[in-house]
C-alpha cells in the first residue's frame, strides 16, 4: 500500500502520517514543494522515533512521481469526488493521494481522473477533515479490505491476562 502527499504544508500532519505508515507497513511518497524541512523538530515530534523506520521517497514534482511509478493505480482523495472511499476495491499495491492542506489536489488532476477520485462523507459545509485523520480513515479501509494482511490483529496486556 502507498500513501502519496502532494505538496504537504504542515509538518505535524506529515509526521503523524509517517507514524501511521510505519505502523501499517505502508510506503509514503512526498511530492515537493514541501512546506517544511524533513529535519524539522515538529516533523520528528509527530512521527516520534518511528521516522527512522519509515519507507519514504521524496520527488521533485508530480511528473517525477509519475515517471518513477509507471502504471500506478492512484486514488485521489478529494472533497469534490462523486465516489465514496468505501465504494472502491483497493488493490494491495495502489496509491492513495492527498493534496496539500490549504487547497487539496489541483482540479486539473481531478478532471483527468474522475473514476479514481474518492471522498470521505461529511455533513454540512465542512471544508475538509484534518489531513492525517483523512489518511488514517482511508488507509485503514484499504487495509481492512485486504483483511489486514500480515498485521497483528491481537494485542497483549502488560500486567494482566485476558
Amino acid at each position: 500500500m502507498n500513501i502519496v502527499l502532494l505538496e504537504p504544508e504542515i509538518p505535524a500532519n506529515t509526521g503523524n502520517i509517517g507514524r501511521t505508515c510505519v505502523a501499517t507497513g505502508t510506503r509514503l511518497h512526498l511530492i515537493k514543494p514541501l512546506g517544511f524541512s524533513l529535519d524539522e523538530k515538529h516533523l520528528r515530534r509527530a512521527g516520534m522515533d518511528y521516522w527512522k523506520d519509515l519507507d519514504v521517497t521524496v520527488y521533485e514534482n508530480y511528473e517525477e512521481f509519475l515517471a518513477k511509478n509507471p502504471g500506478a493505480k492512484i486514488y485521489m482523495a478529494t472533497t469534490k469526488a462523486k465516489h465514496c472511499y468505501t465504494d472502491v476495491q483497493y488493490e494491495p499495491d495502489c496509491y492513495i493521494m492527498f493534496g496539500k492542506e490549504s487547497a487539496g489536489i489541483p482540479e486539473e488532476l481531478l478532471i483527468e481522473n474522475p473514476e479514481t477520485c474518492v471522498r470521505i462523507p461529511m455533513i454540512g459545509d465542512i471544508r475538509s477533515l484534518n489531513l492525517s485523520n483523512s489518511v488514517a480513515i482511508m488507509l485503514y479501509e484499504a487495509l481492512r479490505q485486504g483483511d489486514f494482511a500480515s498485521m497483528r490483529r491481537e494485542g497483549e496486556l502488560h500486567r494482566l491476562h485476558w
